[in-house]
């Protein structure tokens, strides 16, 4: 058993946490790599950090049977997206915010490494998406959470004509579409008014972006089914961004599918919580803030 440790090194005190994480891993005899993005810190008063094992990605994701990404949300969506080739399984240690993805608290390293060390963690397979435009060529658009067209510095909106497999949906005119996962239906898109969707649900949510019609809502489909939006634009370039992190300009007009990337994501978690239990915690889903007693 190998642990591919992937830090976020723009965090406050990472070097810190990562000597921790190291210590107690050596405490349940685990071995580990460390991802060489730390060399560009200057860590030479962590004897712990300072006598490992340093591996590039590529390798990492040779030889790592699980991937710890430590930071937040946005840590764990750029650690999948480095790994999405590989099929090794990834578990997040939150340091951020929210921490929806990266369920793990810092306190609770001691219940993640035992059950690592037992092997009663449990993989959660994710849909991720894939898209390709005319505009792309052979470069594929990846995402975790969802893709976002949106009109970019253009104070105006833009057109967005759908079609769902063969058949035409609509046109419409807004700020943007949202193209959400299931994992990603509580992110931006619920933000936009989505739904919240389990991420047992092997379906893809469409969300526009303050459509100038009441009558524009919602909709979730199959992740079967591919989505194909077709942008027009008076300005020179519209925005189209994934995960919120990987952004590209394309000058109108253009096409671009978007479908269910053949591998899923591989995440892991205990059977300490569930999905609804984060909601509740993380979210406040469904629960009166106005008790304070529950």
């Amino acid at each position: 058993m190998t642990i591919g440790i992937i830090p976020n090194t723009t965090k406050v005190q990472i070097l810190e946490v990562v000597e921790e994480v190291i210590y107690k891993i050596n405490e349940y005899s685990i071995n580990y790599v460390l991802s060489d993005d730390l060399l560009k810190l200057n860590f030479a008063m962590k004897p712990g950090i300072k006598k490992s094992k340093f591996l590039n990605l590529k390798q990492i994701a040779d030889v790592a049977d699980i991937i710890i990404s430590i930071g937040g949300d946005g840590t764990m969506l750029t650690t999948a997206y480095e790994f999405r080739e590989a099929r090794i399984p990834m578990v997040g240690l939150n340091l951020g915010k929210l921490g929806f993805l990266a369920e793990f608290d810092m306190n609770e390293l001691d219940h993640l490494l035992q059950n690592i060390k037992s092997g009663t963690l449990i993989v959660d397979e994710r849909i991720a998406l894939e898209a390709v435009s005319e505009k792309t060529g052979d470069e594929k658009l990846f995402a975790i959470n969802d893709l976002v067209i949106d009109k970019g510095r253009w104070p105006k909106m833009i057109t967005l004509t759908l079609r769902i497999d063969k058949y035409d949906v609509t046109t419409f005119s807004a700020d943007g579409i949202i193209i959400a996962t299931p994992t990603g239906s509580t992110g931006y898109s619920l933000s936009a008014g989505g739904p919240i969707v389990s991420p047992k649900s092997d379906a893809i949510t469409i969300s526009p972006i303050s459509p100038h019609t009441l009558t524009m809502r919602p909709l979730v489909i199959s992740s079967s089914q591919k989505i194909l939006v077709t942008v027009e634009s008076q300005y020179e370039s519209v925005q189209i961004n994934c995960d919120g992190q990987r952004v590209h300009y394309f000058e109108p007009p253009f096409s671009i599918e978007i479908y269910k990337r053949e591998k899923p994501i591989r995440l892991l978690h205990t059977n300490k919580t569930n999905y609804y239990q984060i909601l509740r915690n993380k979210l406040l889903w469904g629960l009166d803030v106005r008790n304070k007693d529950k």
